[in-house]
């Protein structure tokens, strides 16, 4: 029975300091006090003169207390020899306790520094954007966030990521070493965890980005966090939720997931368009870069209280800062580039390129518009493209089928790569044919043998098969040989290459291709100004969709006479005039002159402007050749349409 009793006490015992440090803390205290009233017991029961000389029990309990918590006051003591013997005892005891009781802080306080440095406290906050997830497009995030916020005065970004927190916040510092008014805050936890998802005070959030992370399994994890988001109860009002998968097939799945609040957007899609746009107008990656980025000018919705009962065109010539681009109509439809004759209602909103929505200013008067200077030069007839793609991956057949809505019949574009694709491009192509020809695209003898020369349009896309970073070295070199067989050659093709990295990106600028599309970069951008406002989405996906109008960089000679003076908004009325927007120029010169690339958007519509032969207009247009909807590749073998595809594909 008594083995049974002690088992019980020792077990309670345990389960006390399995508590932690405060129970360690109180099981010292109470030793201190056990300790201190047998002491203070034993001195008056056995040293009665003693025990008066020290002001009776109160002042003996006073007397051990001290001696407890400090043994140097022992130094002082006087009295017989059982007294001192117990204050020895005391102090002794006393040095044991009070040793433990640091130990235990020191330690206490240790695990709770590790705990914090883990991140795994709960985040206060209130009016955050939430960022669940961590890639390299994270940094980019970011920055573009600290950007779009600098005219807040507090604004906070948090990270939740299934990394350590110290790593987290030393690689923000390390990429990013200023950040402005914006705090960022990092949490260590999983976003496939709805426990872990609780730290970041979602319910005060003003808007929730979830990242595609690293790997196979990408778009499967955003599937997940989309569901446990939309399964969660919300205190208050659901925060804006955006979200991007990586594989085009996931993207019904992961809209199911996300519920009907939520934003998703297809990656693979866009990546698809911006390579297939940039192959016709060479420059427009620059141009997208700004649009997308806080950096710059962007797109802003302005009231057009002061515009009601104008007209769509004469409003082009209303802004003193700014220029409009397009309408929201009162039921949320974005419409880029309207016809000239549209009235404005006083309950629609322009669309209006501009540095910052706090510098959009209506003018009183009209611009000087220098009319001899327009030129009623017709643009050139379009005519069938040859192309010619070097190397191949996953969305090789989605750029094909788009590139056959945008092209002229008779068009040819050939893949040159070390293997055929397995696709089956041929079929339900219109305007295209399509051959293959034997590539080692790393080798210059390969390169040569492909009778450049003939091509007007390169696209360069990396390899799936392979680690992004060295995709990007073999495109790299890919780039060298090409640009070098450009000038030896004298060849004017265009390249149009697709890269994994922005770092590499920045690297491979000396080889002056024309377009670099880091595809997670324009996610990443994207993202960044749909979490600031979703309701851009419609206005990019116009610009996305090749239905409607798009970004064109054509000829200034279709607008000016070449050299003559005048000023962007003679510009603005020549584009005007053929039913565009025009939103920059670019200046040829310029053209390999990092960061702009010679694309000057929103620029002065007063200050002089002489435009030559070589250089071009930025405008919004649209092309009656396309369809709206792009089916996918399917059918027989393709490079076999036409003797000229046969004379140009190899076995």
């Amino acid at each position: 029975m008594r083995a049974r009793l002690r088992d019980r006490l020792r077990y309670w015992f345990d389960g006390t300091m399995d508590r932690g440090t405060p129970a360690l803390i109180g099981w010292l205290g109470l030793a201190s006090v056990a300790l201190i009233v047998v002491v203070t017991c034993l001195v008056v029961a056995f040293t009665d003169e003693d025990t008066e000389a020290n002001g009776g029990w109160l002042g003996v309990a006073w007397m051990s207390l001290l001696r407890t918590l400090d043994p140097g006051t022992m130094g002082g003591d006087t009295g017989g020899a059982v007294f001192l013997g117990l204050m020895l005892t005391v102090t002794i005891g006393g040095i044991f306790i009070v040793s433990a009781l640091i130990g235990v802080l020191t330690t206490g306080l240790e695990a709770r520094i590790q705990e914090l440095r883990r991140g795994k406290s709960r985040l206060i906050e209130r009016g955050h954007t939430v960022v669940l997830g961590w890639s390299e497009q994270v940094f980019t995030v970011i920055a573009e966030l600290v950007e779009a916020n600098q005219s807040e005065r507090r604004s906070c970004v948090v990270i939740l990521a299934d990394r350590d927190k110290v790593e987290m916040e030393d690689e923000i510092r390390r990429r990013i070493p200023e950040t402005g008014r914006t705090r960022v805050v990092c949490r260590s936890g999983s976003p496939l965890q709805r426990a872990d998802l609780e730290l970041v005070s979602l319910d005060a959030a003003k808007s929730i980005m979830v990242l595609p992370p690293v790997g196979d399994d990408g778009d499967t994890d955003v599937i997940k966090i989309l569901l446990l988001l939309n399964s969660r109860p919300w205190r208050g009002a659901r925060p804006n939720i955006v979200a991007a998968v990586e594989n085009s097939p996931n993207l019904a799945a992961a809209r199911l997931a996300a519920g009907e609040d939520a934003l998703v957007i297809d990656a693979d899609d866009i990546a698809v368009r911006l390579i297939v746009q940039s192959h016709r107008q060479s420059g427009l990656s620059t141009v997208f870069d700004e649009l997308l980025s806080f950096v710059g000018n962007e797109l802003y919705p302005y009231a057009a209280t002061a515009l009601a009962g104008t007209t769509y065109g004469e409003a082009l010539h209303r802004f003193d800062l700014g220029i409009p681009v397009g309408l929201r109509k009162k039921d949320g439809e974005f419409v880029v580039n309207p016809p000239m004759d549209t009235v404005i209602a006083s309950d629609d909103e322009v669309l209006v390129l501009a540095e910052d929505d706090l510098l959009i200013r209506l003018s009183n008067t009209r611009p000087a518009v220098t009319h001899s200077a327009i030129t009623s030069a017709p643009g050139l007839s379009p005519a069938p493209d040859r192309t010619l793609v070097i190397g191949w991956n996953s969305r090789g057949p989605k750029i094909i089928t788009l590139l056959d809505c945008l092209v002229e019949p008779g068009s040819l574009i050939d893949i040159a790569a070390l293997r055929r694709p397995e696709e089956d491009l041929q079929e339900h192509l219109e305007n295209l044919t399509v051959g293959y020809k034997p590539c080692e695209p790393t080798l210059r003898p390969s390169l040569e043998s492909l009778d450049l020369a003939r091509y007007g349009h390169i696209i360069v896309l990396t390899d799936d098969d392979i680690d992004s970073g060295r995709a990007d070295d073999r495109t790299l070199v890919t780039l060298l040989h090409l640009r070098d067989s450009a000038i030896r050659s004298g060849s004017p093709y265009s390249i149009v290459t697709e890269m994994n990295s922005d770092a590499n990106r920045e690297i491979a600028q000396v080889t002056r291709a024309d377009d670099f599309i880091v595809s997670t970069k324009i996610i990443s951008l994207l993202l960044t100004q749909l979490v600031e406002d979703r309701r851009l989405y419609a206005a990019f996906t116009d610009l996305f969709d090749p239905a409607g109008s798009e970004i064109y960089l054509k000829p200034s000679s279709n607008y000016l006479s070449p050299g003559t003076p005048a000023n962007f908004a003679t510009v603005i009325e020549a584009a005007r005039q053929r039913g565009e927007t025009a939103i920059g120029y670019r200046i040829a010169r310029h053209s390999d002159e990092p960061p702009t690339y010679g694309v000057f958007l929103n620029p002065s519509k007063t200050a002089p402007l002489s435009l030559g032969e070589n250089d071009s207009i930025v405008v919004l247009a649209e092309d009656g050749r396309v369809t709206a909807n792009v089916p996918g590749p399917r059918g027989k073998e393709y490079g076999e349409a036409s003797p000229e595809a046969g004379a140009s594909s190899q076995s």
